[in-house]
């Protein structure tokens, strides 16, 4: 599956989006959880400095 989304990514527009992924811990349990995002390589910087607030 994930060979199909990169496959399509690849093709046109695609090109301009990278995938982010923020990782968080969690205060209550330790553990680590990760939010997955696709970006305009715009906006990329934007988004990691108000993940890291």
């Amino acid at each position: 599956m994930a060979k199909k989304a990169v496959a399509s990514l690849q093709k046109g527009g695609g090109k301009e989006y990278t995938k982010v992924i923020i990782t968080t811990k969690s205060a209550k349990t330790g553990a680590y959880t990760f939010k997955e995002s696709m970006v305009h390589n715009d906006n990329v910087k934007e988004v990691v400095a108000t993940a890291s607030k």
